[in-house]
C-alpha cells in the first residue's frame, strides 16, 4: 500500500465591529475596511442583499446605501440592491437561494469582491450559503439587525437552508470576513423581536457564566423595557461569549457535542411543530426551560435555581410553554431527538445544567422524566 498524508491549516480571523449609522457619511468603518481588505490593487465590487423586513422599516436605507458609495472609485456597488424576504421562509423556499444566486452571477461577483447581508439571522444564513457555494466561496459580510443576530447567530461561522422538513439540512461552515452590529437597527424590533434573541444569552450566561446569568437577572426588567443601555451590554457580552467557545473549542463540529445548542434539540423541533408560528428566540426560551426542568428532575440542580432561571424568561416576556410540546403524547417532540443526532452524526449528545453557570453533556435522555418536565412546564401558564 502506498500513503501519500497531506496535511495543512488554514487560519481564520475577523472583526465584530459594534457602530451606529453605518452607512452615515460621517462613519467610516465600512469604507474604511472595504478598501484596506485584501489585495488593494484590484477593484472590489460589492453587492448588497436586504431583509425586505428592514427596507420596510428604514425606509431610507438603499438610498443611503447608494449615496455612502458614490464616488468611491476602488468599489463599486452593483446596481441594484436586491430585497428578498426574512424569516424562515427565505430558507425553507428554494428560490430565494436561487436569487441571490443569481444576483451573484449577474452583478459579477467573484473572489475579490464581496457579497454584504443586510438582516435576521435566517436571512443571513441563506446568503452567506449562498455565498459559500458560489465560486467555491465568496466573499460575505454580515450586517445582523436584530438581537439573535448581532449576539449569536451572526457572529458564528455556520451558514445554510431549511431543506426535507429538517432545519439547516443544507449548511457550510464558512465564516464571514466581518461582522458589524448597528444598534440603530434594533429601534425598529417588534417587541417580539427585540426580547427573542435574549434567550440565546441567557442559554449561554447558564453554561459558561454564572455572573452573566446574575447580571442578566438583575437587568432583565429594563433591557423588558427597551432600554438600550443593558441591551447593547447584553448583545457584546453574549457575542465575546459566543466567538471565544466558537475560537477555543471545535468551530466546525467536527464531534458530536455542540454545547452552545443547550435547548436547541426541542426549538429546532418546536419551530417545525408550530409551522414556525414562534420565533426561533422563543422556541429556545422554551427549550431552556425544559431542559433546565429536566436538569431539575434529574437531580443536577436545585428547585430553587430552576425558579431563577424560569422567572428571569418570564420576566424577559417569554411563554415558556406551546402545545406542540405535548402533541401525540409527546411522541413528536421525541423524534426530535433522533434528528438532532442525526443532524450531528455519531452518538446522542446534548447539553443539560450541571450548575447555573455549567452545562453538562449526557448522552441518553430518559423520556418518561422529559414527559414529566413538559407536563411541569405546562404549569408555569397558569
Amino acid at each position: 500500500m502506498s500513503v501519500i498524508q497531506q496535511s495543512f491549516q488554514v487560519p481564520y480571523s475577523f472583526n465584530i465591529i459594534f457602530t451606529q449609522s453605518l452607512f452615515s457619511p460621517e462613519n467610516k468603518d465600512f469604507i474604511s475596511f472595504l478598501s484596506n481588505y485584501g489585495d488593494t490593487s484590484f477593484q472590489k465590487k460589492i453587492l448588497f442583499l436586504v431583509d425586505s423586513g428592514v427596507a420596510e422599516k428604514h425606509k431610507a436605507l438603499t438610498e443611503n446605501i447608494n449615496a455612502y458609495f458614490k464616488g468611491q472609485n476602488q468599489l463599486i456597488l452593483a446596481d441594484e440592491i436586491i430585497i428578498l424576504p426574512g424569516g424562515e421562509l427565505v430558507k425553507n423556499d428554494p428560490q430565494y437561494l436561487e436569487k441571490a444566486l443569481l444576483a451573484i452571477n449577474k452583478y459579477g461577483i467573484d473572489r475579490h469582491s464581496f457579497v454584504a447581508a443586510i438582516g435576521g439571522g435566517a436571512f443571513l444564513d441563506m446568503v452567506g450559503y449562498a455565498s459559500t457555494i458560489a465560486h467555491r466561496g465568496v466573499k460575505h459580510i454580515r450586517i445582523p439587525t436584530t438581537v439573535l443576530s448581532q449576539n449569536d447567530s451572526g457572529v458564528g461561522v455556520k451558514n445554510g437552508v431549511n431543506f426535507l422538513g429538517k432545519k439547516n439540512f443544507l449548511g457550510t461552515f464558512s465564516p464571514p470576513i466581518a461582522v458589524f452590529n448597528d444598534s440603530d437597527f434594533l429601534t425598529t424590533l417588534s417587541d417580539r423581536d427585540w426580547r427573542s434573541g435574549i434567550s440565546e444569552a441567557v442559554k449561554v450566561a447558564l453554561i459558561k457564566d454564572l455572573a452573566f446569568f446574575e447580571w442578566l437577572e438583575a437587568n432583565a426588567q429594563a433591557m423588558a423595557n427597551r432600554e438600550m443601555k443593558p441591551m447593547n451590554e447584553q448583545i457584546f457580552r453574549s457575542a465575546a461569549l459566543h466567538t471565544n467557545h466558537i475560537s477555543s473549542g471545535d468551530p466546525f463540529e467536527m464531534g458530536s457535542a455542540r454545547p452552545l445548542d443547550f435547548g436547541h434539540w426541542a426549538a429546532h423541533k418546536l419551530e417545525y411543530l408550530s409551522n414556525f408560528g414562534i420565533r426561533h428566540g422563543e422556541a429556545v426560551a422554551i427549550g431552556i426551560a425544559l431542559d433546565s426542568v429536566y436538569s431539575k428532575l434529574l437531580g443536577l440542580i436545585s428547585e430553587e435555581d430552576t425558579t431563577r432561571i424560569l422567572k428571569l424568561l418570564k420576566t424577559l416576556g417569554f411563554t415558556l410553554y406551546h402545545e406542540s410540546l405535548a402533541e401525540n403524547d409527546k411522541l413528536n417532540l421525541w423524534e426530535g431527538l433522533n434528528e438532532f443526532r442525526e443532524h450531528l452524526g455519531g452518538r446522542l449528545t446534548i447539553t443539560i445544567l450541571e450548575k447555573l453557570g455549567q452545562g453538562k453533556e449526557i448522552h441518553e435522555v430518559d423520556f418518561n422524566l422529559m414527559k414529566l418536565a413538559v407536563d411541569q412546564l405546562k404549569l408555569t401558564l397558569d
